[in-house]
């Protein structure tokens, strides 16, 4: 019997993550399987064979992406060939939705299972593509609490697996340890700079918080950290834009410059969810194109944008979506928070619900491991 073969694909940072820990789950139990797909730097690490690379479709923004259509078009056409050619036992699609949804039909008349994790967000917007998902998708695994029961009522057969951060995010040094590496004074508040991880969000983001800390830092004594992915291409550029300023560049460390920080100033997504889990009190902001915002503002039908407080189901942190997102704007929420210890230690209280809400009582991908074995046995049984 032949090893099997796993396109796995994964367009940004936090999918490429999410997948290269469920490469790891299925490569314990098939030790000579060939995974091979859309990677990033994490599926690579993973022994992933990257027939194209994440970075080339991670696009966030319905009329930033117009500029970029023909290189993720031919990045498309390159991922979708090599399926048709190499005949996978299964495919893994990570998040990107945009990209995997066009994908799927393809791979389906194929002949191929079609696993997808990290659901699309449809119940917040686009929701006809809940008939895309049912036609394409074999299973949808969720990782909100609430996404397993929307799309189960709607047809789509899907499981709540658990949040795969919430079993693994933690810091890598002490507060102590932190502080004496990066020069940081003891006995002045923290407050963590995250502009995002994809260069677009940093360059629409970066210049607000840098204002941010010029208004804080002689209302507070602060100390502050800017804390960027690691195999970020334009760190030189970000750390060129941040010099001269009261600011400690960090790469790689973003679980450790949150853990230690007294506030984060957050770009939302993912690492307002590692916030969360750390107990870090957070200012949440977005900024995209003009274009982008009404053309969202349309389509979009959520009580609130950040993940947290979507969990929550009520306002746990502050949001400032495009234009309420100003250096001074941050700078007011971020020196309210500072200065009411009384009100950090209340949304402390609240994130710990949020997380407890994103526990299992299982790994993760060690569930996302034993639904996608299942149908790689069933796809050697039905071919024997």
């Amino acid at each position: 019997m032949a090893p099997p073969k796993i396109l796995v694909s994964a367009g940004e940072a936090s999918g490429d993550f999410y997948a290269a820990r469920l490469v790891g789950a299925l490569r314990r139990r098939f030790p000579e399987a060939d995974f091979f797909g859309c990677a990033g730097r994490h599926m690579r690490a993973a022994g992933v064979r990257a027939v194209v690379d994440a970075s080339q479709i991670a696009v966030v923004g319905l009329f930033e992406v117009v500029t970029h259509i023909p290189r993720i078009y031919a990045e498309f056409r390159r991922l979708a060939a090599a399926a048709a050619a190499a005949k996978p036992d299964l495919v893994i699609l990570t998040d990107s939705p945009d990209f995997h949804l066009r994908l799927a039909p393809r791979l389906k008349r194929l002949g191929i299972p079609v696993l997808y994790l990290v659901a699309p967000q449809v119940w917040a917007w686009r929701k006809k593509r809940i008939d895309a998902i049912r036609r394409n998708i074999d299973r949808l695994l969720c990782i909100f609490p609430f996404e397993e029961e929307f799309f189960r009522r709607h047809g789509v057969q899907a499981d709540y697996i658990g949040h795969p951060l919430a079993r693994i995010v933690k810091p890598s040094l002490s507060k102590e340890e932190f502080f004496q590496k990066h020069g940081l004074e003891e006995g002045h508040p923290l407050v963590t700079l995250l502009p995002g991880s994809r260069q677009g969000e940093i360059s629409r983001h970066l210049a607000s918080l840098l204002v941010a800390t010029e208004t804080l830092r002689p209302q507070c004594s602060c100390s502050f950290v800017l804390a960027l992915p690691a195999g970020l291409r334009h760190a030189a550029a970000v750390r060129e834009q941040a010099e001269g300023r009261p600011v400690v560049v960090v790469e790689g460390e973003t679980w450790d410059a949150i853990a230690h920080a007294d506030l984060a100033l957050a770009a939302s997504g993912t690492v307002t969810v590692e916030a969360a889990l750390l107990g870090t009190p957070m200012v949440t902001f977005y900024r995209v194109s003009r274009p982008s915002w009404w053309m969202g503002r349309v389509l979009v039908r959520v009580p609130f944008y950040s993940m947290v407080n979507l969990v929550a189901e009520r306002r746990v942190v502050p949001e400032l979506m495009q234009n309420e997102m100003t250096g001074e704007s941050i700078a007011a929420e971020a020196l309210r928070l500072l200065n009411r210890p009384a009100d950090r230690e209340e949304m402390k209280r609240s994130l710990a619900q949020v997380a407890a809400r994103l526990a299992s009582d299982a790994d993760p991908m060690q569930k996302a491991a034993r639904i996608a074995e299942e149908y790689l046995n069933h796809g050697v049984t039905h071919a024997l």
